[in-house]
């Protein structure tokens, strides 16, 4: 794969999220070699799943309040019964990793080289009722093994809810609730990034970027056709302008589609501040709900198999559908 494409996306469907349409999308220089990934509950389940399939495209992620890679094993049942705030039993971590090293030596997922010295950012509050203190090990364990000790930092001591936390953004801070984003007076945001970051590269421009609205489901495919029809990207004003930028996708978590709290997820978390100073594209790709087959009414993003059986591996419908934006985005195609 040719990563680094410095092209222009010329998408006149883009609007504005304040829903104003603008005539063409500036031109981005955009660098993919090394990708970052956040994400939130069911979000940073994807953003897992992303990492462990591209593992070659990704050089670090950040989890708040998720579990481990391959968790529910395709079942709803297995995912309630170990993944989220109860454990009936142990989760099976070494057959985890034999139906892992299977779908590596069938290409589903990129080989475990990939992941070697990748940076990992783990976030779980102490108040918590959604995901448990031993699932969220579970997902630590993993990544200490794959990508080594020193490069994994876990965050498990922060009286926070399951939210995604901030300086001064959102609601009190031990309360889950909409839009879930936690006003906590901690900036996990940059944080996060600040861990994670392929390139610290500071002295963006003081001027805030835009926050687009963009035609997800031209940008995704096929493969798309699950998801909803917009998703959100935002562009700082150094990358509108030409400057090279990096790509960091922020997957939200159940019940934070556009649908339910419109942009928020995407205006809210700080990622954007971070991103303005660091020269940093964001994706924030979008679920929708189904009270029909496949069964979401949450908007989750797929952890448990309700697309289809590889849902965690590259041939997965919503991790195609995302690699196919990035690959959009950058000019590949």
């Amino acid at each position: 794969m040719n990563k680094t494409l410095l092209n222009s996306l010329g998408l006149a469907t883009l609007l504005l999220a304040s829903t104003h349409a603008v005539a063409d999308m500036p031109k981005l220089n955009l660098d993919t070699t090394q990708l970052t990934l956040s994400g939130l509950s069911s979000g940073g389940y994807m953003a897992n799943q992303f990492h462990i399939a591209h593992s070659n495209w990704v050089s670090g992620v950040g989890i708040i309040a998720a579990g481990p890679y391959y968790c529910a094993r395709n079942s709803i049942l297995t995912a309630l019964g170990q993944c989220v705030n109860k454990q009936d039993g142990d989760i099976p971590l070494a057959e985890i990793e034999k139906t892992l090293n299977g779908w590596r030596a069938d290409n589903l997922v990129d080989a475990a080289q990939g992941l070697k010295g990748d940076k990992v950012w783990l976030l779980r509050g102490t108040l918590d009722e959604k995901i448990i203190q031993p699932v969220a090990d579970a997902l630590a364990k993993q990544y200490q093994d794959w990508v080594g000790e020193q490069n994994v930092h876990i965050v498990q001591d922060k009286a926070f809810a399951h939210h995604f936390p901030t300086q001064a953004q959102g609601t009190a801070c031990d309360k889950s609730e909409p839009p879930f984003i936690g006003n906590c007076g901690y900036n996990a945001a940059a944080e996060m990034l600040n861990y994670i970051a392929a390139l610290a590269r500071q002295g963006g421009d003081a001027k805030p970027g835009q926050l687009l609205a963009i035609n997800q489901q031209q940008l995704g495919g096929e493969a798309a056709s699950g998801l909803a029809d917009q998703a959100f990207l935002y562009v700082p004003s150094s990358c509108a302008a030409g400057a090279t930028c990096q790509l960091h996708i922020s997957f939200h978590g159940c019940n934070q589609n556009v649908e339910a709290v419109g942009n928020d997820y995407a205006r809210l978390t700080g990622i954007n501040q971070w991103a303005d100073t660091h020269h940093t594209v964001v994706l924030y790709p979008q679920t929708r709900k189904s009270t029909l087959m496949p069964l979401n009414p949450q908007a989750c993003w797929d952890w448990w198999g309700y697309t289809d059986d590889k849902y965690a591996t590259k041939a997965g419908q919503q991790i195609q559908a995302v690699a196919q934006m990035v690959r959009q985005l950058a000019g590949e195609q």
